[in-house]
């Protein structure tokens, strides 16, 4: 849904099915499938200047459609604005501020937060323990297909201690992203289960993206990425 308002052009999904991407000058962000009944709780707002948006499919095949609001003056941004050199994801309602989180899935951290939820995504209930970092550098080796490594992992301890700590440091920028963008609460520690629910909830990580572990073109993509040199 795309609609025009004194501000500039209102950017909110309505689709059930699938996300909705927001992309422009220096920043790309992610709107999640409308779960349950009502109008969808957030949305973009394109002060000045061109935004492209569509789902990914339209993302990866040319199709996304092109809005462009005509540059103005802008007053001081305040809270739940967004401006246009500093775009910020905000409640239909105005109230409040929720800065996006994107993670391109071409990357070894969408793979490294993908490992991480998976136990939640096939669970819903969240009773699921966890992956721990060794945990989800083994599963890294597994979906890249490297199956050759995972001797190599299992009793070679200098080598699962070097992979680990790669993953580790994945993690690590994970939980930064969550602190910097404010998606949970201030006096929240930041323990595995929370970082992966609001991974989750937030929609940064979707049931969705579990199909890409079936996709032999993401998979190459992601076995370049890990094993294109020794780690």
């Amino acid at each position: 849904m795309i609609k025009t308002t004194p501000e500039g052009a209102w950017i909110a999904n309505i689709s059930r099915t699938h996300a909705l991407y927001v992309a422009g000058d220096g920043y790309r962000i992610r709107l999640p499938r409308l779960e349950g009944e009502g109008d969808p709780a957030g949305g973009w707002l394109v002060h000045a200047g061109t935004a492209m948006v569509g789902s990914r499919a339209m993302m990866d095949d040319g199709l996304q459609i092109v809005v462009t609001v005509p540059g103005r003056q802008l007053r001081p941004a305040t809270t739940g604005d967004a401006a246009t050199a500093s775009p910020t994801l905000a409640p239909a309602d105005g109230d409040g501020t929720l800065l996006p989180l994107y993670l391109d899935p071409m990357t070894k951290l969408f793979l490294v937060a993908l490992m991480w939820c998976r136990p939640w995504l096939l669970d819903p209930s969240a009773t699921s323990p966890l992956p721990r970092i060794p945990e989800i550098a083994r599963a890294a080796l597994e979906v890249t297909g490297a199956h050759h490594e995972l001797e190599r992992f299992d009793t070679d301890a200098e080598f699962r201690d070097r992979l680990s700590a790669r993953v580790s440091e994945h993690v690590k920028v994970l939980r930064r992203k969550i602190t910097e963008r404010e998606l949970a609460g201030a006096d929240v520690r930041l323990s595995d289960e929370v970082a992966v629910r609001v991974l989750i909830e937030h929609g940064v990580i979707s049931a969705g993206d579990l199909r890409m572990l079936g996709d032999p073109a993401w998979c190459s993509r992601q076995e370049d990425l890990w094993w294109a040199r020794d780690p």
